[in-house]
């Protein structure tokens, strides 16, 4: 598959959003059908690499829901929005540098602690299921404007959830797919099961 084409008709299908700071790299050297690395606070690019060779082997509606559930989750990882863990980030970091300007050793301890735990709680909430699950619906949405119905949306995601973890030679998916999976079900009306709000937050 020529890469080019694919890579524009794939930022076509994209939320506008998306189009502005995902860029989308052919890697044909990765055993992965698609990655992205994790996008820390300093990244400017959100990059999603694509074997491709094994990438059109897909059917296109699984490409779609793929690309479209993988640029939802970039968009939703945002480090900087005010809620009360950034907020405690920010305000132990500056209590931190006062207390350092003034000499007291405690003080920066206790500061930059509780702006190292705060960040902990960011970074691991933007490493829950619930980000993945949040993705998906997301993917959906736009899925729905693009002409798909949610039922179909739902259906083509989970195929292209099983089929990359086969083509990819894993035995069995990981324990976020089968959370996907299990919401995706749910969502196309095959299963009557859905994810306990316990599960979504590992």
């Amino acid at each position: 598959m020529n890469p080019e084409p694919e890579i524009r008709r794939l930022r076509d299908l994209m939320p506008a959003s998306g189009r502005m700071l995902i860029k989308i790299i052919s890697k044909p050297q990765q055993m992965a059908v698609i990655e992205t690395p994790f996008p820390m606070p300093w990244s400017r690019d959100r990059p999603i690499y694509i074997n491709f060779d094994l990438w059109r082997r897909l059917p296109r509606a699984q490409r779609d829901m793929l690309i479209l559930s993988t640029v939802s989750w970039l968009l939703n990882i945002r480090w900087f929005k005010p809620d009360l863990y950034q907020g405690v980030v920010i305000a132990g970091l500056l209590g931190g540098m006062v207390e350092f300007v003034q000499g007291d050793a405690v003080g920066v301890v206790v500061a930059t602690g509780l702006s190292a735990i705060a960040g902990s709680q960011i970074w691991r909430s933007t490493r829950s299921c619930q980000t993945h699950l949040d993705a998906d619906t997301d993917a959906i949405k736009v899925a729905l404007r693009r002409g798909y119905t949610e039922t179909e949306a739902a259906q083509h995601l989970l195929a292209a959830i099983e089929s990359v973890a086969e083509m990819e030679g894993r035995l069995s998916l990981n324990f976020t797919e089968l959370i996907r999976s299990q919401n995706l079900r749910a969502i196309a009306g095959i299963s009557p099961v859905g994810v306990p709000e316990s599960v979504r937050q590992e």
